[in-house]
């Protein structure tokens, strides 16, 4: 396969729900797609090689007000989702069918579309970020917000039984120390994974076992990371930039 033949035949266009559907089951999160503002499919002749889909955005994102420094903090609610419907676009999906991945299709998808959709902003959430950011070889800004208080008290609790890095990325293994402790030690643990686990609806009334400790490790391990575009053609995009030096940002790498 010859990256040169191959990237001079692709074409990108304006695309639909069936061409999402055609690649969906080779992304990781669950194929069904909510409401989407918009399409764009890179098509070798006809077919549909890669797909890449916007979204309206969420009201809140702590992420979002550290990155824009609080643009969106201080409005009623109906004029914040109203303002932030109006600036910001999320790109909620990007798939390359798996023959064609490694070329930087993804990479030139996202850069060659995101001016397409004529707003101000435009963000995305990818937990997979550290290990593989596309989204800022495509000239996208990367922003982390540090561990939450009670995100530090869980992984205090843990390196207090013993569980550090090494073992913590093994929920099996995790499991296993867990389940050989003193009783003292276990009854601590239970205590400090179910205060935990209080601000999650139904998953803190989750039995102990393997499947409650994947779930409060990968709340320690999996911190998403927020990327935010500015659209040089608005003259809003314009002036956040000319006040980017008063963000705290934090690239992945």
């Amino acid at each position: 396969m010859q990256t040169c033949t191959i990237t001079k035949k692709l074409r990108i266009l304006e695309g639909t729900l069936a061409d999402y559907k055609v690649l969906s089951r080779f992304h990781y999160r669950d194929s069904r797609l909510g409401p989407f503002e918009k399409i764009f499919t890179l098509k070798l002749n006809n077919e549909t090689v890669g797909v890449i889909v916007y979204s309206m955005p969420a009201p809140s994102l702590e992420l979002r007000n550290i990155a824009t420094g609080n643009y969106f903090v201080g409005l009623d609610r109906h004029s914040q989702i109203a303002l932030v419907n109006k600036t910001v676009r999320t790109i909620s999906r990007v798939i390359i069918e798996p023959r064609f991945r490694g070329l930087g299709l993804a990479v030139q998808l996202v850069r060659e579309t995101m001016p397409l959709m004529n707003v101000p902003m435009i963000e995305a959430l990818a937990v997979m970020g550290h290990a593989n950011p596309f989204f800022e070889k495509a000239g996208m800004k990367a922003y982390t917000a540090p561990l939450s208080v009670k995100c530090i008290q869980m992984k205090e609790a843990f390196s207090l039984i013993g569980i550090e890095e090494r073992i913590a990325v093994d929920t099996r293994a995790a499991q296993q120390h867990i389940e050989g402790l003193s009783q003292g030690k276990r009854l601590f643990i239970e205590r400090e994974m179910k205060r935990f686990l209080a601000g999650y609806g139904k998953r803190k009334h989750s039995p102990a076992g393997l499947e409650r400790t994947q779930f409060v490790l990968s709340k320690l391990t999996d911190r998403p990371v927020y990327y935010l575009w500015l659209n040089q053609a608005c003259s809003f995009a314009k002036r956040r930039q000319g006040q980017s030096s008063k963000y705290h940002t934090e690239s992945s790498r």
